[in-house]
């Protein structure tokens, strides 16, 4: 009996040690990945991935701007939950099935010298440059993502370049969309700038090229379109075949016994 015990108690020791290894891991790897692909630091707060079940749950992610800027924070996500392929990462892609990203908000920042913070995302430095992001420690990871879910709460525009108090607007976005078939890492950043942007005069009010930007992920925004259309499509073909139906029944109570 007393063996038992032990044997239990130490395989619940090995769980727990696995469980904490593994998500520091899978921690680190996320952080380096973001940093790899954005080009700026990140902190995240919460972190926790299962080993049973292939689910990454994300508390607290935030993006933090350049040095020169007093405003520390670019990006606020509370949430991210991710749904991951753990065989694929094994083979060198990062193939996420799902991934649900809730952001808070997006801080655009121009500071005391006119410097703006979004200037400083590779996908946007890419853009200008007309080549591909790369960094330092070479390409980014091959990456798939299936289905992406992304909710946007609001844009926030800070201006300093005036001296004094800065020059403060906000946005509400709110916006809920889904996405498919995304292999771009660069894309998704870029994707995340276009949507919490598009429906704000913050690209005119800081002089960001939007467009140069929309550009980049267009085929990411065409595909959702076209899924979006698919999905509408469907939709009415099935209120069509509910309405057909609902006719033909309708036939047989009015002359349950035929003519």
């Amino acid at each position: 009996m007393k063996k038992a015990l032990l044997i239990s108690a130490g395989v619940v020791v090995v769980f727990f040690a696995l469980s904490v290894v593994k998500d520091l891991a899978v921690k680190v790897s996320v952080e380096n990945g973001v940093q790899f692909v954005t080009g700026l630091k990140l902190r995240i707060n919460n972190f926790n991935a299962g080993i049973i079940r292939q689910v990454v749950n994300i508390g607290g992610l935030k993006l933090y701007n350049p040095k020169g800027f007093k405003d520390k924070v670019m990006l606020d996500m509370p949430r991210i939950y991710v749904d991951y392929d753990l065989p694929a990462i094994f083979k060198g892609v990062v193939h996420l099935k799902e991934i649900r990203l809730d952001m808070k908000e997006l801080v655009v920042v121009k500071n005391e010298k006119g410097e703006l913070n979004l200037n400083s995302l590779n996908v946007v430095k890419a853009g200008k440059g007309g080549g591909q992001p790369s960094g330092k420690q070479g390409k980014a990871p091959a990456i798939k993502i299936d289905n992406l879910h992304l909710k946007i709460g609001k844009a926030v525009y800070k201006d300093y370049s005036r001296g004094g108090a800065p020059d403060v607007r906000e946005f509400s976005i709110n916006i809920d969309e889904k996405y498919t078939n995304i292999d771009n890492p660069y894309a998704l950043v870029g994707l995340i700038v276009v949507r919490a942007l598009t429906n704000t005069s913050i690209s005119g009010l800081a002089n960001f090229d939007l467009k140069g930007l929309q550009s980049t992920v267009s085929d990411t925004l065409r595909a959702a379109r076209e899924t979006a259309s698919r999905a509408a499509s469907t939709a009415k073909e099935s209120i069509r075949a509910v309405g057909k139906t609902a006719e033909q029944l309708q036939g047989v109570f009015k002359n349950p016994f035929g003519k």
